[in-house]
């Protein structure tokens, strides 16, 4: 029997800190909406953030876009992999700067641990600059691994960090 796939609602993370970085994004999105088997349905605002991690390097600008897809978590995986390189996205260092980063925060309401692709994101609940476009698109969104809400998250790092 043959079982036809299911369109999955997904979240991609955007960030950029070099070169211009709205172009960057824009560009990246124009990929997104160009890969197979994929819709953009949402785009969040860009928002100008502080570099987490590795701090000494310049300000990024991130967004998150919600995307229906066919696409399986791997095939998608691959294919943000390549926008990223037609971007010129080179890795130097651990939450370096970058050209352009794209990371799927959910796919669906999958929990996928594997080592080179693991849905949720797994920081995705201590960072404001994923939460806050997150839950511009996507407020009442669960996330599987908590069960909670993304405004939920959202207000309870604002409130760990004052």
């Amino acid at each position: 029997m043959y079982l036809q796939k299911k369109e999955v609602v997904a979240y991609i993370g955007v960030g950029s800190n070099i070169g211009n970085r709205q172009e960057n994004l824009e560009k990246s999105i124009e990929e997104m909406k160009k890969m197979r088997s994929t819709r953009v349905s949402k785009i969040s605002s860009f928002y100008d953030t502080e570099p987490v991690g590795f701090v000494n390097q310049d300000r990024f600008l991130n967004a998150v876009v919600e995307i229906c897809t066919f696409l399986s978590p791997r095939e998608l995986l691959n294919n943000l992999q390549q926008i990223e390189i037609v971007l010129k996205r080179k890795k130097t260092r651990r939450w370096g700067p970058r050209t352009i980063d794209l990371d799927i925060l959910f796919y669906g309401n999958y929990k996928i641990q594997e080592r080179d692709l693991v849905i949720p994101h797994e920081r995705l609940t201590e960072r404001a600059f994923v939460l806050v476009p997150l839950a511009e698109i996507a407020p009442f969104f669960v996330n599987p691994a908590s069960g909670q809400k993304i405004s939920w998250h959202l207000a309870e790092l604002r409130s760990k960090k004052g």
